[in-house]
């Protein structure tokens, strides 16, 4: 639907969004390992396996073989939103992480973002298990932890100014709300139209339905929603510059250096 660019939402209370910077890190760290041994290499296999979500799992319908193992399965409601099956899931989720985390992790706090992070991941994946109980096919990406960030931030910043790239090639500026609420809608909708696919909606919309209750708890005291403020991206915001004072007739010419 669109591609979110930049927002010139200052932070307030922290000076860096080390968990979101760190979360990002983590992500592209793993998704580097599995490029470098291979996307069809046993290890590979092997970590989707053990790592992925894997619905049949969790609720007993199948079993993984021991070799496959590799931690408990609940752990992989978690785990499984570190991995990625390419660049541009990678990308598009890390994109997202970094437009919109650092802001929802300002409101909440380093710690609490990063439990309001993994929540969000593990709802996302209790969703996904909920639609699709017998699934043996993996789940892996960060899309439902990132669904829980956007609706956070909707409900925090609404009116901030976006730009975004509409379309994959349209720039345009606009309020958080316009271009949120509709991704947030557009995901509810494929849940019905697109059942079954090769992507999750219901991760996501179940990472979104997390994003949005948590927020309520999580953020600061004194941080409140709905901030009726509006903020213009850095990028269009022009310098007020004034112009010198004309020279006045008949000066006499200044000589020298």
């Amino acid at each position: 639907m669109f591609i979110p660019l930049h927002d010139s939402n200052n932070l307030k209370h922290i000076r860096l969004q080390w968990v979101t910077l760190s979360l990002i890190g983590l992500n592209v760290l793993v998704w580097a390992f599995t490029e470098i041994a291979g996307a069809e290499s046993d290890v590979v296999t092997a970590a989707v396996l053990g790592f992925g979500f894997i619905p049949s799992v969790v609720n007993d319908y199948a079993e993984l073989p021991p070799s496959l193992v590799l931690i408990n399965e609940n752990a992989t409601y978690v785990t499984y939103s570190f991995l990625h099956g390419g660049l541009l899931h990678l990308g598009s989720n890390m994109l997202f992480l970094w437009v919109f985390g650092d802001n929802v992790e300002d409101a909440m706090g380093h710690f609490r973002f990063l439990i309001f992070y993994l929540a969000c991941a593990a709802a996302g994946a209790f969703a996904h298990a909920l639609l699709l109980p017998d699934s043996e096919n993996p789940l892996i990406g960060a899309s439902g932890a990132v669904a829980g960030v956007v609706a956070a931030y909707l409900m925090l910043h609404p009116r901030v100014r976006v730009w975004i790239l509409a379309l994959g090639r349209i720039p345009l500026p606009l309020p958080a709300y316009i271009p949120l609420v509709l991704w947030i809608l557009y995901q509810f909708f494929m849940v019905v139209a697109d059942f079954g696919g090769e992507i999750s909606w219901a991760a996501h919309v179940g990472g979104i339905i997390a994003g949005a209750i948590l927020v309520l708890v999580f953020r600061r005291s004194g941080v409140p929603l709905f901030d009726r403020r509006i903020e213009t991206p850095k990028a269009v915001v022009h310098k007020d510059e004034t112009p010198p004072p004309p020279k006045p007739v008949g000066a006499p010419p200044k000589w020298g250096r």
